[in-house]
């Protein structure tokens, strides 16, 4: 199952959930200002994260900014008590799945939650022998 982190009031938040609702991809959305939003999310968006903290805080956020805090000093268990405390450090919109990580909107690599099953039969529906409009589908570039 794919879950979007977001935020009420974030732009690009609001674009990912709209470019999963035209593409009829199913999707949990968790705000990571509800209670609801706990430890192992955090966990579950770190361990995806192929440069730890640096995809996933903002180093712009008036938290960062005008606090005293080394976030690269901080145990992992800190760390994620740190971002519970402060969701606001959080880059937006995060989108994981069982194996990948995006943050931020993307046009081109949100594609990559596609579903293969979806990529598959878009292939076949615009299919070169199969479609007459093909060169000009606007699905090709979606499913290719």
């Amino acid at each position: 199952m794919i879950k979007v982190y977001t935020s009420p009031s974030c732009s690009s938040c609001h674009k990912v959930k709209n470019w999963f609702t035209e593409h009829k991809i199913p999707y949990k959305e968790r705000s990571i200002f509800s209670a609801a939003f706990n430890e192992k999310d955090v966990y579950e968006i770190l361990s995806k994260s192929e440069n730890g903290t640096e995809d996933i805080i903002s180093k712009k956020s008036k938290i960062i900014k005008e606090g005293n805090y080394d976030i690269d000093k901080m145990s992992t268990s800190q760390l994620v008590k740190f971002i519970l405390d402060n969701p606001t450090v959080l880059k937006r919109p995060i989108i994981v799945d069982d194996s990948k990580i995006q943050i931020g909107y993307n046009a081109e690599e949100i594609r990559a939650f596609i579903p293969e099953e979806v990529r598959l039969l878009a292939r076949l529906a615009c299919a070169k022998d199969l479609c007459k409009k093909y060169e000009s589908c606007e699905h090709k570039k979606d499913y290719e």
